[in-house]
């Protein structure tokens, strides 16, 4: 379980400063997003956050090990021939470069530097690894649903095979969060809200919304956010469930879906975001 799950004190993620810009270009990154069935990659203009030209695309290697999933980043970024710093999200909570979790990837992930494991095969360039919630959250917060909050407390949550979130205060970060398996009524969140949860129980629109609007209002009595940002493939139909939301704090849906992997990895190695 994650710091803001088992109570112990937060603290945000920092940056080198405004001056720490790493990229060949003022205006481009690179991001590559590990997923459980694919590994993705692009270039990105930082000014808006689209890519430049088209991503690439690996399926994720079977194990998904840490030498074959590094492997395969080598070979995209030598797709693009890129050569500059390399943001790269996992689904997996990851303090200090050490990655602590691994959610559809390979359970020899646990425990492992990051930094070790990346900086050989991408040629010693610097590397910033994130956990994929947190990275699409940096995105929308910037490009996306949170772009016009200015202070404040937003949460990002991705309903998915679980529940990813991202938590930020008046900007700032706070990584790892993990609110999906926070215990609403003696269940996980994820038991009770999450897309997949959805799917295994044939619930309808309305009755998975009330089931949301449950998780909702318990994060809401927790974290008094102003905004929530709901993401995940399901967010393309959020104009037809979000309005039966009962929950106080408003919620908008995802801007940038399965692009945001991507540009937040790219974001958080310009930016120097060290985790």
């Amino acid at each position: 379980m994650s710091d803001a799950a088992s109570g112990e004190s937060l603290s945000t993620v920092t940056y080198l400063g405004a001056d720490s810009t790493l990229s060949p270009s003022p205006h481009v990154g690179f991001g590559i997003d590990i997923g459980g069935s694919g590994v993705k990659g692009a270039i990105v203009d930082l000014r808006t956050g689209e890519f430049v030209g088209e991503r690439h695309r690996i399926d994720t290697p079977r194990p998904a090990t840490p030498d074959a999933v590094a492997k395969v980043c080598r070979e995209i970024t030598d797709h693009f021939g890129w050569t500059g710093p390399v943001g790269i999200t996992l689904p997996s909570v990851v303090r200090d470069g050490i990655v602590r979790s691994a959610a559809n990837i390979d359970e020899s992930w646990c425990g492992v530097d990051s930094q070790e494991v990346f900086g050989p095969p991408l040629g010693g360039r610097a590397v910033t690894v994130i956990n994929d919630a947190d990275a699409a959250g940096l995105a929308e917060l910037r490009y996306g649903g949170g772009r016009d909050v200015e202070s404040g407390t937003v949460i990002l949550l991705t309903f998915g095979t679980g529940i990813g979130s991202a938590l930020f205060h008046d900007g700032g970060l706070v990584p790892n969060t993990e609110f999906g398996h926070l215990e609403i009524g003696g269940r996980e969140a994820e038991a009770r809200a999450s897309a997949k949860a959805r799917d295994d129980h044939g619930w309808s629109l309305k009755k998975w919304s009330r089931k949301v609007s449950r998780v909702l209002e318990h994060y809401e009595r927790i974290f008094s956010p102003a905004l929530f940002i709901a993401g995940g493939g399901i967010s393309r139909k959020g104009d037809q469930w979000i309005p039966m939301l009962t929950n106080e704090t408003p919620v908008v849906a995802a801007r940038l879906r399965n692009t945001a992997g991507i540009v937040g990895a790219a974001m958080a190695v310009d930016e120097g975001l060290r985790m």
